[in-house]
């Protein structure tokens, strides 16, 4: 692929409002579509907001009222904020689009990246982002030290983890030893070339996304880099470290039309 070029637009006390930040999307995906500006990744931290992909339930959405916006790009809820880098990748790619392989892209070099702080992160078969596992199921203990020989996620359709408290806190998974998301990706790929990206959390306060249930996801958490390292790690720090490995995943690789 072509080269790819980063823009900052704002971190910490300058984070950029989310609807600021999407019409910046739009213009320069409409530069990028006329071939007046390169491949380019927006590069920046929000102030606290909750964004819903087009497959969002109503069962997943905040139950106080807290404002969603509500958005053009796949997945479900999530939410962005200070402590969390968000890369909005706008890049063109051939025709049929194959929107799975930029999706691994994107998660390869978040992988990478993680590796490079010394933490090994992976891939789960269905879920997109990138992913700490947790142990196996039989060797979890519940918050309490008893045994999860019953957990209500999985016979009870209605669980809702908006109203169980801490022992089933997206924010406490760690505690729990279950798969938790270190980064969510949700995109849009509108002619030909792509929208949205990911967001990475560094050192954000993970307890925003017990509001809701992240990505839709009630059998699993959320956490941090710091949050697994045991140190504060900063967005500043891990900032180019994302753009070296997107770099090198995007220019070295060469994408494929999708097979039809």
């Amino acid at each position: 692929m072509s080269e790819l070029r980063f823009v900052h637009l704002g971190f910490g006390a300058d984070a950029v409002e989310y609807q600021e930040a999407w019409q910046e999307q739009r213009r320069v995906h409409a530069a990028r579509f006329a071939d007046e500006v390169p491949d380019t990744c927006l590069l920046l931290e929000h102030p606290p907001v909750y964004t819903a992909g087009r497959r969002t339930a109503d069962d997943e959405r905040p139950l106080d009222g807290t404002p969603v916006v509500d958005v053009d790009r796949g997945g479900k809820i999530t939410w962005h904020g200070p402590g969390q880098l968000v890369g909005y990748p706008i890049l063109k790619l051939p025709r049929p689009v194959d929107v799975v392989a930029h999706v691994r892209r994107l998660e390869e070099a978040l992988l990478l990246t993680c590796a490079e702080f010394g933490l090994e992160a992976t891939r789960v078969e269905g879920r997109s982002g990138v992913w700490v596992l947790g142990d196996p199921l039989e060797e979890r203990r519940a918050l309490g030290g008893l045994n999860l020989d019953f957990d209500p996620r999985v016979a009870d359709e209605e669980f809702d983890p908006r109203l169980s408290g801490p022992e089933y806190a997206p924010s406490n998974a760690g505690q729990r030893r279950e798969d938790r998301k270190l980064a969510q990706i949700g995109v849009r790929v509108a002619k030909g070339v792509t929208m949205h990206g990911f967001s990475l959390n560094v050192n954000p306060d993970t307890t925003w996304f017990d509001r809701i249930v992240p990505c839709g996801i009630r059998d699993a958490g959320v956490t941090s880099l710091s949050e697994e390292l045991g140190r504060e790690i900063t967005v500043a720090e891990v900032l180019p470290v994302v753009e070296k490995h997107l770099r090198a995943v995007v220019e070295s690789s060469v994408p494929l039309p999708r097979a039809v």
